[in-house]
């Protein structure tokens, strides 16, 4: 293993994060099987002392869990000079088999936990807490791909040797190559572009008529979804191409380079805000009838809502403002 600050850090907070996950989720079955607010016994009262510090605890768990990610991508990105051929983290995270599931998991990781903190964050807006079970029951399946990213981490970083040939991110993310990311970078930038475009017009329109009307929320929800999915292979297919200035070079992780000021790191926050906004809005709808979250519940999905779009808006202009500022073209 490469010895590292960064990494210790890493593996360390990995492993009590699981560890709490493990712990909470086990206590969520409790909740699930035993919860019933109308008793006065003494292991409702009970569970509910109990529930109250599990999740506090939880709610800073997932912020860390959220942090882990940008810290994990800079770690990669700052290690990448250890391996032969390696020029950013796209590199560095191919230098074994381990990298890129352990990078997926926490993205997924990050999603589900701002979910889960949403659907928290509803939940004690209630006198009666009536999302405890839904919560935990989204804990419960949170916590094996919590497990699972923990594991892969610790044989990503354990399994490390600087005197690995890796790949460059040229050829990781090159149009001839093989694979779904050669395949991305191969796509249409004219019809990638128009795609990105009209999902963005689409979940701008969906959210300003949920914000203001109340309808289409479902809509709004899978489009924001949907958005990320999109931007995150518009950034490959033609995005990129702009902040480099370069026709072939398609990696999505040179941008968070100093060379570049580290913009990356703006722009992939504002699509993970973006995202865990938009979906909470959905997550949220099933319980719109309930009683008890009647005045509170609307009042938090506009305020997700508007997040959603200023954070997506804020993506779509930095990435609109780079192709049209610079003087490269892609000749469409």
């Amino acid at each position: 293993m490469i010895l590292h600050p960064a990494i210790v850090a890493l593996l360390l907070v990995s492993l009590l994060l699981t560890g709490m996950c493990l712990y909470s989720a086990f206590f969520g079955i409790r909740i699930i099987r035993r919860w019933d607010l109308a008793s006065g016994s003494e292991e409702q009262l009970g569970l509910e002392r109990k529930t109250y510090l599990i999740s506090t605890i939880l709610s800073y768990v997932f912020a860390f869990q959220i942090g882990s990610l940008f810290l994990f991508i800079f770690t990669a990105e700052s290690l990448h000079d250890r391996f032969v051929g390696a020029m950013c983290a796209a590199g560095a995270l191919y230098a074994n088999p381990y990298g890129y599931p352990a990078f997926l998991l926490k993205i997924l990781n990050v999603l589900l936990a701002g979910i889960w903190l949403v659907v928290n964050a509803a939940d004690n807006r209630a006198y009666d807490y009536p999302l405890i079970r839904k919560k935990y029951l989204l804990l419960l399946v949170l916590t094996p791909f919590v497990a699972a990213e923990s594991v892969a981490q610790a044989l990503y970083f354990t399994g490390l040797k600087a005197d690995v040939i890796t790949s460059c991110c040229g050829s990781l993310f090159s149009a001839a190559g093989t694979g779904v990311s050669s395949d991305i970078a191969s796509f249409p930038p004219r019809l990638s572009m128009t795609i990105f475009y009209l999902v963005f017009a689409a979940t701008v329109g969906a959210g300003l008529l949920y914000r203001f009307r109340r309808k289409m929320g479902v809509f709004f929800s899978l489009s924001s979804g949907l958005f990320f999915l999109v931007a995150c292979a518009s950034f490959i297919s033609f995005i990129s191409l702009y902040f480099y200035e370069l026709p072939t070079h398609h990696c999505p992780f040179c941008v968070l380079q100093k060379e570049y000021g580290y913009v990356g790191y703006f722009l992939y926050a504002a699509l993970l805000a973006g995202a865990v906004s938009g979906l909470g809005v959905g997550a949220l709808m099933p319980y719109s009838r309930i009683g008890s979250l009647a005045a509170a519940l609307p009042a938090l999905q506009k305020r997700l809502a508007l997040a959603c779009l200023i954070a997506y808006a804020a993506f779509v202009a930095l990435s609109t403002w780079r192709i049209v500022a610079t003087d490269f073209t892609l000749g469409l």
